[in-house]
């Protein structure tokens, strides 16, 4: 069996102003861009993200479909969508995968790479 193949990228964004570093709550939006560069129709039906702060420490997000909807991707197509997290610590990273399925209803995970969530420093 032949798994299709997606290409995943992430931008990553600091919300200064949704932030409250004196209670250790940083804000960050992500946009995720999903590439269908297979030869065939994907639709995306879950997800599975595991957050890490600074300190190594994890916490797990599981659900269906991304912002609400289960995108049917085409070959050749881009799925792009924005959400949005909060850690404990100025950096962290961000990883996972997303369960899809083919045109045969074989389900298969996309893997997430690892991205940083990253608070810019402000120099004096």
């Amino acid at each position: 069996m032949h798994t299709p193949e997606i290409e995943i990228q992430i931008e990553t964004n600091y919300i200064q102003e949704r932030s409250i570093i004196e209670k250790n709550r940083y804000f960050f939006t992500y946009t995720v861009h999903i590439k269908n560069i297979s030869q065939q129709t994907v639709q995306l039906i879950s997800r599975h993200w595991i957050f890490e702060n600074a300190h190594g420490e994890t916490f797990e997000v599981k659900g269906s479909g991304v912002v609400g909807e289960k995108p049917v991707i085409k070959s050749g197509e881009i799925y792009s969508y924005t959400s949005a997290t909060e850690i404990n610590t100025p950096s962290g990273l961000m990883y996972g995968s997303y369960q899809m399925i083919d045109e045969k209803a074989q389900g298969f995970d996309a893997k997430i790479p690892i991205f940083k969530l990253i608070m810019p420093r402000v120099l004096h």
